[in-house]
């Protein structure tokens, strides 16, 4: 049996899957920020109509699904999984979302990762024929994800400087057998990370091993440098975790600072409120699937680098004292 697989991390498709369509829909904060002309929904309101931020973050997630699947000419009985993840216990705003339609799902969970890790399983998917058509969406809620990994969200308390803002925002992917758009020639899963980092207001410092770990892996297992990708967006370490992930590849001999950017600092203007830049699973989610989609389907880019990372870690185990684990998974996506 042939494996389509390089070094022990990537697997690399012959017939490349292709990335249908993409939408992003995002809060209001997102809005104003330096992306707000991107993305294709932009409410006004945190709550958007719903009782909780709860039920309000499944509301955005299902219409970037709805958005995404109408850009592709699709309905939900073209598309044979519906793949999804968040950042709330027991995925709820996922699973609420996949509710509402008669699409066989699978829940995942990555943390900031998710975005990376469903468009890798997607792809795997279609790849192997078991698919025409994947639909991938991630999203996260800044007021949800706070009171529960943090403070209740009344309390006001000041940031640290390593802190960042969870954004309100999500993100969707078709990701097809045919069609037009950009394409996905690899993957690479990426391992747990833990350098002992136990403050869960420096996402940025526990991620950065990871994320370095598996841009390293995806170049020696596809035997690359990185002046063969035009970008490596990483999402979302944020300005602190960006500076010690680029450190640690420098560490191994690997210079991304000319090519790499990252979500999370890309969303928001700089503010003491935004802290170190933006996080959660709808951050790198949209700015992909408002922005970098549509940059990659205009063939701006010939290739880029997609390394969405997530911390592992819950509300119990940092209470206890626990380091976060971390992951980073790596897309590597060509224009058509």
């Amino acid at each position: 049996m042939k494996f389509h697989r390089r070094g022990k991390s990537t697997c690399v498709f012959e017939q490349m899957p292709v990335l249908v369509s993409a939408a992003a829909v995002v809060g209001p904060r997102e809005g104003k920020g330096p992306l707000g002309a991107e993305f294709d929904m932009v409410y006004s309101t945190t709550l958007l109509g719903e009782a909780s931020w709860e039920k309000a973050e499944s509301k955005m997630l299902r219409q970037a699904v709805d958005l995404a699947l109408a850009k592709a000419n699709l309905d939900e009985s073209d598309i044979d999984f519906l793949i999804a993840g968040d950042l709330l216990n027991q995925i709820i705003s996922s699973a609420y979302m996949a509710r509402e339609y008669d699409i066989p799902f699978l829940g995942i969970y990555g943390a900031c990762a998710t975005m990376s890790e469903g468009i890798g399983i997607g792809s795997l998917l279609v790849a192997g024929r078991f698919a025409r058509y994947v639909i991938v969406a991630s999203s996260s809620h800044h007021d949800a994800a706070e009171r529960q990994f943090r403070y209740p969200t009344e309390f006001g308390h000041q940031r640290p400087p390593t802190g960042q803002w969870t954004a309100t925002a999500a993100g969707a992917v078709v990701v097809g057998v045919k069609g037009k758009g950009p394409r996905v020639e690899a993957v690479t899963i990426g391992r747990v990370q833990d350098l002992g980092v136990s403050e869960p207001n420096d996402m940025g410092s526990a991620m950065a091993p990871g994320f370095a770990d598996t841009v390293w892996r995806h170049l020696q297992d596809m035997a690359r440098k990185p002046e063969d990708y035009d970008l490596v967006l990483s999402g979302d370490l944020g300005r602190i975790g960006s500076l010690i992930g680029r450190q640690l590849l420098r560490n191994k001999g690997i210079v991304i600072d000319e090519i790499h950017q990252d979500a999370g600092v890309m969303l928001y203007d700089p503010s003491p409120e935004v802290g170190a830049g933006g996080s959660g699973c709808g951050c790198v989610a949209s700015v992909f699937s408002g922005k970098l989609w549509k940059e990659l389907y205009n063939r701006q880019y010939r290739r880029i680098l997609l390394v969405a990372t997530g911390a592992l870690h819950s509300p119990t185990a940092c209470q206890q004292g626990e380091s976060i684990p971390c992951v980073a998974h790596a897309v590597s996506i060509v224009s058509e």
